[in-house]
């Protein structure tokens, strides 16, 4: 079809977002490389077949059988549950994704929902919307003591831009020893969580979900913040227990809840999340950024030099060894 392809770009798009805009960015990061875009299925099996580095959402299992000079899928989103893992360590192809792309428009948001309960700006909204001017109460920032659990790529910049607020900081990390950028860190351990959130006014849940983050912040958790405390779900919609949290917003347990993800997610239309005036949603928006591409492109485009000098591979979810 053409010359060999370095960096092929498979079909299908991510959040509304063009591929051949995120082509563009590789081509423009990459000028000594041929990079390609799959715009057919056909494409897709011809010229994956011939590829150095694939790049997209996932990969049919089926294309890899040919695909005798892949070295690197890199997958466009931060999660790699959808891809096809064993099929790619058996071929001792590289993986990598799109982690921290996001983190600058998620921490921005959760900032946003923070600060929106501090003021209660949705209070003013409300009245706004009924040409209501009574004045109303609101609180500060200043002072408070905000939990952060997790701090990857999310929580880090969640913490960066509190600096500056004047509150005190909690980071839960799996690995405390460590220490990090929070006044204090803890660990993952029961205790620790409910001694943290017993001394915060906001939580803001920023880890991946597994086996331990499932249901971490569940009835027990809620019941231990104190009642002018707030839940910020920047993360996955399982780590909140969704039916523990609706209760604690009904009677008053807790101050509110801002939710860019939810369980189940999307959240159907007569949950009773949606009815609440104590909780904010917004429909699993926070990572939206026009610069996602351009950030990614930058990862990509840097592990492509890296597979040339052996240099281990930025973002590297498998290795290629690995098999």
């Amino acid at each position: 079809m053409q010359e060999t392809p370095d960096v092929v770009v498979l079909r299908e798009g991510t959040e509304g977002l063009s591929m051949e805009s995120y082509a563009e960015e590789l081509r423009d990061r990459l000028p000594g490389r041929n990079v390609a875009l799959a715009r057919t299925p056909a494409q897709e099996r011809e010229l994956v077949a011939d590829a150095r580095v694939v790049t997209g959402i996932t990969v049919d299992e089926e294309l890899l059988s040919d695909a005798d000079r892949l070295e690197l899928f890199a997958c466009t989103f931060a999660g790699t549950d959808h891809v096809p893992m064993d099929a790619f360590a058996d071929r001792g192809v590289a993986v990598t994704n799109a982690g921290g792309i996001h983190a600058p428009g998620i921490a921005e948001q959760a900032i946003g929902n923070v600060l929106a309960f501090t003021r209660r700006l949705h209070e003013g909204w409300r009245r706004k919307q009924n040409r209501e001017w009574r004045h109303f109460q609101s609180s500060e920032l200043t002072g408070s003591t905000v939990t952060v659990v997790g701090l990857g790529s999310i929580g880090q910049a969640v913490v960066q831009r509190l600096d500056g607020f004047e509150v005190e900081t909690i980071g839960v990390r799996y690995t405390p020893d460590k220490g990090g950028p929070t006044d204090e860190v803890v660990g993952f351990e029961e205790e620790a969580i409910h001694d943290a959130f017993s001394r915060s006014e906001y939580v803001v849940v920023a880890c991946p979900l597994n086996d331990m983050t499932r249901g971490l912040v569940g009835e027990e958790e809620l019941a231990t913040l104190p009642t002018d405390a707030v839940v910020v779900n920047t993360a996955r919609g399982p780590i909140v227990d969704t039916d523990a949290l609706v209760s604690a917003l009904r009677s008053n347990k807790i101050r509110g809840a801002a939710l860019d993800v939810t369980d189940p997610e999307p959240l159907p239309e007569d949950h009773p999340l949606w009815n609440l005036e104590n909780c904010l949603i917004t429909p699993h928006t926070g990572g939206h950024t026009p610069k996602h591409w351009e950030r990614l492109a930058d990862i990509v485009a840097r592990n492509v030099d890296r597979l040339d000098s052996g240099e281990e591979l930025e973002n590297q979810v498998l290795a290629p060894e690995s098999h």
